[in-house]
Parts: C-alpha cells; structure tokens; sequence
C-alpha cells in the first residue's frame, strides 16, 4: 500500500472519530484529548494502527491475541448488578499512579477487570462492552488512513455538518451515480461544501476529463478538496468561473474587464493602468532587461525641481522605494493578466455548451441556479441538485416542468439506517441520522424553442391532446 509521507494529508482515526491533519515533522497535534508528534509514521503504510507513548511518540502497535478467552466466567443476566459506583475498587489516583508509572492502556484495562466485584456476574455481552468501553478510555490507538471521499465526507459530516450543507455521505454517493460522474466528463460543478462535492468528482473522474466550478463571491473555497490530497496532474483540467458572470455570458456582454478580485489588487491596477494595453503586455515579458536607470533619472529630475539641497542617501531610499513599487504593480499585473487569461479560456469551454454533466450543491435558492447553469449542458445528460430543505427543490420541480428541456424528473430522499454486526448481537442501532438532505435529479433534452412558451395556459388549452401525451410518457420513465 501507499506510505505515508512528510507533506502529505493524512486522516486520523479513533472509533467513529476522524480528522484531517497534514503530516509534518515536530508539529504536535491535539487529536481526542492526546497529544502526539506524526514523526514517527512517516514511511509506516496507510491504515497501520500506533499507539502514543510517553512524549508524544507514536509506536506501530504490535498486535496481542486475547488469551482470557477459554476460561470466561460469565452470568446468565444482568438482573443483580446495582450500579452503585461502589464496584470498582481501583480508585482515581490508583489509575494516575498506574498511568505515572508509564504502564500500557491494555493492562490498566485488565487491572480494572481484575478489580471489579461485578464483572464476572455479568453476561458475555455485558463484559465484551465494559472491556470496549475501557479500552477505548485508557488505550491511547490512533489509526491513519489515507483520505478518501467516504472517509472525509463521513468526517465532516461528523464534525462540521454545517460547512457542507449537511450533506450526508450517502446522498453525496446518490449524487455522484446519479450524475454519471466518469473518467473522460466534462462537468460543471456549482458548491458550497467547503471543496468535499468538487473533490468527490475528482476522485471519481481519476484526473481525466475538465470540470468547471462555478463560484459566488470572490474566490472558490476548496479547503476539503486540498485535505485529498490528489497529484497535481488533476488540477491541470479544474477551471473556475464566477457565478456573476454567468449572466452576462449567456446574454454575450460578458468581458473580462470586472473581474470580481481583491479590492487593494484592483486599487494597485487602477492606478497604473486601465485594463492591460497592447504596450504593457508587451513590457510584461522584458520586465528583468529594462533598466533601472531610466526610471531613477525620471525621479531624480523631478527631486531637483522640487528642492535641491536634498541628501544623496534619502534619493536612493526614494529610488528603492519607488522601483519596489513598480515592481510590485508590475507582479499584480501579471496574476491579473493571468486570470484573466485563465477566466478567457473557462468562458471559451462554458459557451461551447457541451458539458457532460450538471452538479449543484449550495446554499442558494436552486431554482435561478438551475435554469442558467443548465444552458451550458448537452442535450440528454444528466443533472443532479442538492438542497439541505425540499421545498425549493419542489418549486424548481415545477418551474422545469413549465420550461420543459427535461425528462425523467425525479426528487428523492435516501433513507440511512446504520446497523451494529457484531456474533449474536446485529441490530439496527438505536439512532438514526435524520435528515439528509433531498436530490433533485433529470435529464436534459433539446428544449423545442417554439414549445417552451406553452406554460401560458392558452397555448395548453389550444393544443389539448399534447399534454395529456407528456403525462403518459411521464408514467414511462
């Protein structure tokens, strides 16, 4: 299997419990109350098992085989057993000492079995879930495993439901068949799951095919997508458009001359120059032959003309200051040029309106979202739309069934029932996650322009027996 390496992004797993942390040397990491150093794990395969041993140090934890289990003396029920607090006779201070005296989670697990007056009243399953319990209280095990999308979407679910919109892994897993998401697609993805639904379709499309995000605000957010940690090859087809241009593109005034950026960028620009003439293009490419001494003879002249009597250093402080400040203008120019660019190309492959696919999964309302983005897919692809709450969806159900341009509507809720399997002892589990979000999914096809009008109710009613025949073919799919 893989190994684990120094930069890369590793999972950590305890239990039910996982976090993503990057693996760097001599950074302490805080992970279910224990704190440790990955040192120690770099070069270990992914999926090894370590324990933490005193300052912080992980060991590959070498696997014991339960010896005790021949002559368990266990009780037919648990109907004697009082929970007085009074059964264990280990006190708090014995367990510090035993844990001051460096001795291993497993043995302090075994005195506390020793130690109990009820353990061996209790029945087979009673003492297979204290020892769990116990074990899980005093063995200090971390296992690290190799990110993936299950793992992580499974974590944030956990952890920060709230930054992906509370989608639930399943339903993420429902998105990404019903999406047709393969090796080869060209997809637009539109999120605001931290980067986890963007990064789910990079996993599954392997590094082949481009992907399109559409992005509100300032920038695209891929904090789950870089916890992947996929090669760079795979971002060399990620391009990224703003939501506010969408509009502007399908109407054909779209430039790139308001770029939503970082206001202090724009300011620096501004002054400079007004978007990016043909004469500064070219001064772009020879920035390193130009010549300092032109520039420092333009400052100097105008020095002389404002006072004479001024010192030889402050001019050369003056000059370094100024010349840094070209410079700086100069590299703004060049990252702007180069979005721009980048923004010119993206554009290029949106108006091609080819794209394979459509994945929408944000807090906006679907609705608008829905009925432009959809203009850039082919007909007969699949589209798929998450919302945490179902009566958006509903609206957008209707408002594509007036529009028509699709078929095989469907709004769908998965049900997640997660099962204990244990001998003896499978059931579902007592809790059940509640709501996990509802998918709004379909098939594009070509809108019949004439058609699309007939959501005024006169049309229908001139042309009875063609709606009666979408309602059957309706039943069909």
């Amino acid at each position: 299997g893989a190994r684990i390496q120094e930069g890369d992004c590793a999972v950590l797993k305890r239990g039910d419990v996982f976090k993503a942390v990057p693996v760097l040397r001599r950074r302490k990491i805080i992970f279910e109350k224990q704190w440790f150093y990955l040192d120690n794990a770099i070069g270990h395969t992914y999926g090894t098992t370590f324990e933490v041993t005193n300052g912080g140090n992980l060991q590959p934890k070498q696997e014991v085989e339960e010896t005790t289990t021949e002559t368990k003396e266990a009780g037919t029920d648990n109907r004697n057993i009082v929970d007085d607090g009074k059964s264990q006779k280990l006190t708090h201070d014995d367990i510090k000492a035993l844990k001051d005296k460096g001795i291993k989670g497993q043995e302090i697990v075994q005195q506390l079995i020793e130690n109990s007056t009820t353990f061996r009243d209790k029945t087979e399953f009673a003492q297979d879930k204290y020892i769990k319990k116990k074990k899980k209280k005093y063995e200090a095990v971390i296992t690290i495993v190799k990110p993936s999308t299950r793992i992580l979407s499974t974590m944030y679910y956990a952890r920060e439901p709230g930054k992906i919109n509370h989608l639930r892994y399943d339903t993420l897993a429902q998105m990404l068949t019903l999406g047709n998401i393969r090796a080869g697609n060209k997809m637009i993805v539109m999120e605001t799951c931290s980067g986890l639904v963007l990064g789910a379709v990079m996993e599954r499309m392997g590094g082949y095919g481009s992907i399109i995000q559409m992005y509100p605000g300032g920038g695209p957010v891929r904090a789950a997508t870089s916890c992947f940690g996929f090669p760079k090859p795979f971002f060399d087809n990620l391009h990224e458009f703003p939501l506010s241009k969408v509009h502007s593109l399908l109407s054909g005034t779209f430039s790139t001359e308001t770029l939503p950026s970082d206001p202090e960028d724009n300011a620096l620009v501004e002054e400079e120059s007004n978007g990016l003439t043909e004469e500064k293009q070219t001064s772009l490419q020879d920035t390193e032959e130009e010549p300092a001494t032109e520039a420092a003879m333009e400052i100097t002249q105008t020095e002389e003309q404002e006072t004479m009597d001024i010192n030889a250093e402050d001019v050369e402080f003056k000059q370094n200051k100024e010349k840094e400040n070209k410079e700086n203008v100069r590299e703004k120019q060049v990252k702007q040029f180069e979005r721009r660019k980048k923004l010119m190309e993206t554009a290029a492959l949106l108006r091609e309106k080819n794209a394979d696919g459509l994945i929408v999964a944000s807090k906006f309302h679907p609705t608008p979202l829905l009925l432009s983005l959809l203009e850039f897919v082919a007909p007969s692809r699949p589209f798929v739309v998450y919302c945490q709450y179902k009566e958006p969806l509903l609206e957008c159900y209707t408002k594509l069934r007036e529009r028509g341009g699709v078929i095989n509507l469907k709004l769908s809720e998965t049900w997640l029932r997660n099962y204990q399997v244990l001998p003896d002892r499978s059931h579902p589990k007592l809790t059940m996650s509640g709501g996990g979000g509802y998918l709004l999914s379909g098939i594009t096809v070509v809108l019949d322009k004439g058609r699309s009008d007939s959501s005024n109710l006169e049309a229908l009613k001139m042309e009875e027996p063609s709606p009666k025949r979408c309602k059957v073919q309706d039943l069909h799919c």
